[in-house]
């Protein structure tokens, strides 16, 4: 249960690096609740040190997916009460070691969408319009003449229907795209509803011309694109990933990409982040990369982290609010 009054109440912000939240109306906001102690420093990623950093806190404005709150995490950090994720993932978080250790879960969901879908239409172009190796061979001296790819009339197929993935789904038939559509929630209605033809699994990889990961990564999401997967693909398909690097098994992806069994790859979500330097992916040139900046934007920042506050002034008052996980009954 939320503490009976604010004035109890410690916050804290473990992982706030690269800086987003200190400073801002969303700090300040959090500030007016009680005490608000903000890590601008590198180290959440090491779990000894955030579970230094949390301490004897009872809200966490948790910020980066580099923070692992895993069991141990909850067992060191006994008064910890909520975790509220600044955006819509929430795979960095053991949530049912939260809800078994009394735990809150909180997220943003949607306040990223239209940020993230712009950027997944920008690497559909990017990599079908082959921009950035167009924009090199010009600066080095070269006239590229190469047939690039038309979108207009092509299949988009689109994984997740969530506020993404339906918004992407809506900037494709502004395209001039066929859009197919597979929801994990086989919500056939909703696909319907934004002009998408509802299609399953393995009819979208055969048909489409760009497929498009709007997933939640989960335990049946995890390596949703595999081997036998990329088999399905046209040779001339685009595949696009601004959801989770995990949602795609790695050596499959290489394979696939090096082989030049799929065209190319638009990826703002990897594996490991950030990319070593001698990762395979960057000598790649059917790939277009960018680090994991789709949502990335003022606004998005501004709107999500005011929104992450305003589920702990919710939680605080007993009715919270896009509640991911409750802790379990016998915890309450």
């Amino acid at each position: 249960m939320p503490p009976s009054t604010p004035d109890r109440v410690r916050i804290v912000v473990p992982d706030d690096f690269p800086s987003v939240f200190k400073g801002t109306d969303a700090h300040k906001r959090a500030a007016a609740l009680w005490e608000v102690t903000v890590f601008s420093e590198r180290g959440a990623d090491q779990e000894d040190e955030l579970i230094r950093r949390i301490g004897r806190a009872q809200v966490a404005i948790n910020i980066r997916a580099h923070a692992k709150f895993a069991e141990p995490v909850f067992r060191a950090c006994p008064t910890l009460t909520l975790i509220s994720v600044w955006g819509t993932g929430v795979d960095n978080i053991d949530l049912h070691a939260a809800g078994r250790n009394g735990v809150t879960v909180c997220n943003t969901p949607g306040t990223n969408a239209n940020a993230v879908a712009e950027h997944a239409l920008a690497l559909m172009l990017a990599v079908a319009r082959q921009v950035p190796a167009v924009d090199r061979a010009m600066r080095g001296g070269q006239w590229p003449r190469e047939l690039l790819t038309q979108l207009t009339g092509k299949t988009l197929g689109v994984f997740g229907l969530g506020t993404i993935g339906s918004r992407v789904a809506t900037m494709g038939r502004a395209l001039g795209m066929n859009v197919l559509a597979w929801s994990a929630r086989g919500d056939a209605n909703r696909a319907r509803a934004l002009g998408a033809q509802p299609a399953s699994k393995e009819d979208i990889l055969r048909e489409a011309d760009v497929v498009t990961l709007h997933l939640m990564l989960e335990t049946e999401t995890r390596g949703f694109l595999r081997r036998k997967e990329f088999a399905l693909m046209k040779p001339t398909a685009i595949l696009v990933n601004t959801g989770r690097g995990a949602l795609v098994d790695r050596e499959a992806l290489l394979e696939v990409l090096r082989e030049r069994k799929i065209l190319g790859a638009g990826l703002d979500v990897f594996h490991e982040e950030p990319l070593k330097p001698d990762d395979p992916i960057l000598a790649l040139p059917n790939v277009v990369l960018s680090p994991h900046i789709a949502g990335q934007t003022p606004e998005v920042i501004r709107d999500g982290l005011l929104r992450a506050v305003e589920n702990v002034e919710n939680f605080l008052k007993g009715a919270p609010t896009d509640v991911v996980v409750s802790p379990s009954p016998s915890r309450r």
